[in-house]
């Protein structure tokens, strides 16, 4: 299983982590992979300074993340770690 997390802390928070969080869980589900990612929230994952949302992706911490970006994201550094 693959282990997906959206920062959700204050910074995060403000720029957006919600929408990120619901696009993601909408291209999960649209994508039938609700049983090989575990889509989860994470207090901070220490990217604050950078553009857009963090997050996690097993162990890879991807910053810069927006609503509009999660598909071309989901399609490039998380479908390949799936393997379908």
């Amino acid at each position: 299983m693959l282990n997906l997390s959206i920062c959700v802390g204050s910074s995060c928070h403000l720029k957006g982590s919600y929408e990120v969080i619901e696009a993601m869980r909408k291209i999960i589900k649209e994508k039938g992979l609700l049983d090989e990612i575990d889509l989860k929230a994470a207090f901070c994952l220490g990217r604050c300074a950078f553009d857009g949302v963090s997050i996690k992706v097993n162990d890879k911490i991807i910053t810069g993340v927006t609503a509009d970006k999660a598909l071309a994201l989901f399609e490039a550094e998380i479908e390949p770690l799936i393997g379908k």
